[in-house]
């Protein structure tokens, strides 16, 4: 039965979505110049209208660079609002945001 219920409680919040297509992030001069390459994880605070209302960093790429431009990046990006109870809610969702070179 607890589990039934959790399943519920997960079921009434849904995360909001990013899609990496709709948003272009420049690479850093200084990191294309240095050659840095890596991931940062994020959490991202989506308002209801998709807008990002906060964008923090979990996990480092290693460069603080990339980590400032993913996080500046991102917050200027439109997301796919989440919900709560079938209604468009603020809500927290987790984004890695991969820089490498071609």
């Amino acid at each position: 039965m607890l589990a039934g219920m959790a399943n519920a409680v997960l079921a009434a919040e849904v995360p909001a979505q990013f899609d990496p297509k709709s948003c272009k992030i420049d690479y850093p001069k200084a990191s294309l110049v240095n050659e840095e390459q890596g991931t940062v994880s994020l959490s991202i605070l989506v308002n209801a209208d998709g807008s990002v209302a906060e964008a923090k960093v979990d996990k480092t790429s290693g460069f603080k660079n990339l980590d400032k431009a993913a996080q500046k990046g991102l917050s200027a990006c439109k997301f796919k609002p989440g919900s709560k109870d079938g209604a468009p809610a603020q809500t927290w969702t987790k984004v890695d945001y991969a820089w490498k070179l071609d």
